[in-house]
């Protein structure tokens, strides 16, 4: 039987734009990428150069620290960039599709016989073992290793997210195999968090049926209210898509990044649910799918929350996103008494606005604009009501602007992520980039101690 965690604090954002589960047409992709930076630690160095032929599963970038954990292509064609920004930074590897897609092969046959070590190298050798996520610091994992749990979200919580185990499809046949693979990475469980009333039949692992508002779904509040992690201790993470790729891995020996990827937004038009390829040319696929007619409009890679504008050289679909959203920008927006109307129609949380009084289970039409401008940190607890883990973020964050180590240790840093911190900075009225500022501090932790 399930165990249960129901969380009190947490805040949904209803959005228009829901997308039905209804198939949709996408543009014709011709490049795609593989980004460095969606996988927060890496320091890549390069094992192709432009006018290689690469197939779906070559390695792209090795890791400095650990040469063998490497970003592998996702189809087979031709290396027609290495982007550099600043101090020759890589920006993206991009890739000139083939038209039919060549595998690089992988041997997985009896991988339940093979040894745990032998199964790390594969996954590091393939490109799956960069999909894990360690906490604490919320960066890759490090082979060498061993965490002391595994877990694997399944309930994605977020504004206009699709159902994880409606995503997977038929790959949800391949889930055992994976899970089996991960009870024997690790020296604890495997834990799995659904949303409640979830159908899922899996052994060798812990179900949590999560009932609550955003972030219900949050990985860190899972461990939270399961094992929270001290200092010296290491889970990794992953997401119940990247388990199903997994799986498809495990059972086909291919590195094939498929994957049905929700289109949503109140400015996305026919929104729906589509077969993409992971490090797809976002614009690309969204040619011919925007609603321009309404004013200027922000395409964002994920979720409103936590998703990266797609803006410049950030075009490339992440292997941890299966949304893509279309939002008003609101540059192009006039209102009458500007921040201060009345209108039913702006969201409240703090009830500055009639619709507070309405309900907030209507949708919302919301923009990007900031309304309001930084100022300095008002300490007001209006954190800690969407904030369900037991930990005090408002004295964190200062902690954390501060640098105080050992006031950051002690409230609770290598038990969070940035992302749990995103609805923080939504009903923030200091207006403070919450999430960059914990990016920023468990990387600089990180440097720090080890």
């Amino acid at each position: 039987m399930a165990n249960v965690i129901k969380i009190k604090k947490g805040l949904d954002i209803n959005l228009v734009g829901k997308a039905p589960k209804v198939e949709v047409k996408v543009g014709t992709v011709q490049s795609y990428g593989v980004v460095p930076d969606n996988f927060p630690g890496f320091v890549p160095r390069l094992e192709v150069k432009v006018g290689d032929r690469v197939q779906a599963g070559s390695a792209l970038l090795y890791h400095k620290e650990t040469p063998t954990l490497k970003l592998t292509a996702p189809v087979s064609g031709e290396v027609v960039d290495v982007k550099r920004g600043a101090k020759r930074k890589i920006l993206y590897i991009e890739i000139r599709p083939d038209a039919t897609i060549e595998y690089k092969p992988f041997d997985v046959a009896d991988i339940e016989k093979k040894s745990v070590e032998e199964a790390i190298t594969l996954l590091s050798e393939s490109g799956f073992l960069s999909l894990f996520r360690n906490r604490p610091y919320d960066r890759i994992v490090n082979p060498a290793v061993k965490p002391r749990d595994i877990y694997v979200t399944a309930y994605q919580s977020a504004p206009l997210e699709g159902d994880a185990l409606d995503l997977i499809g038929d790959d949800v046949q391949h889930l055992q195999k994976a899970v089996n693979l991960l009870s024997r990475m690790t020296s604890g469980r495997v834990h799995i968090s659904v949303k409640a009333g979830a159908k899922l039949s899996l052994t060798n692992c812990e179900i949590h049926e999560m009932e609550g508002s955003h972030p219900a779904g949050n990985a860190s509040v899972v461990i939270n209210h399961t094992r929270p992690i001290n200092k010296g201790e290491n889970v990794w993470v992953i997401g119940m898509t990247e388990l199903a790729l997994l799986g498809r891995f495990l059972a086909t020996g291919r590195v094939d990044m498929r994957r049905k990827v929700v289109f949503a937004g109140s400015r996305m038009e026919s929104a729906g649910v589509a077969d993409v390829i992971c490090g797809a040319d976002i614009n690309q696929l969204c040619a011919e799918k925007i609603d321009n007619s309404r004013g200027n409009v922000r395409l964002i890679d994920g979720n409103v929350l936590t998703g990266t504008q797609v803006i410049g050289d950030y075009r490339h679909l992440s292997p941890f996103h299966s949304l893509i959203t279309a939002i008003p920008e609101g540059d192009d927006t006039h209102e009458m008494f500007g921040w201060a109307s009345l209108s039913p129609k702006r969201f409240s949380v703090n009830r500055a606005y009639p619709s507070a009084f309405v309900g907030k289970n209507r949708d919302y039409d919301l923009d990007a604009r900031l309304k309001g401008g930084p100022r300095a940190i008002i300490v007001s607890n209006e954190y800690d009501k969407v904030f369900p883990l037991d930990i005090y973020p408002e004295q964190l964050i200062k902690a954390t602007i501060a640098f105080d180590i050992d006031k950051m240790e002690a409230l609770g840093i290598y038990e969070v992520a940035p992302e749990d911190f995103a609805l923080c900075e939504f009903v923030d009225t200091s207006k403070l980039e919450l999430q960059y500022i914990v990016r920023k501090g468990l990387d600089q932790l990180y440097k720090e101690l080890n």
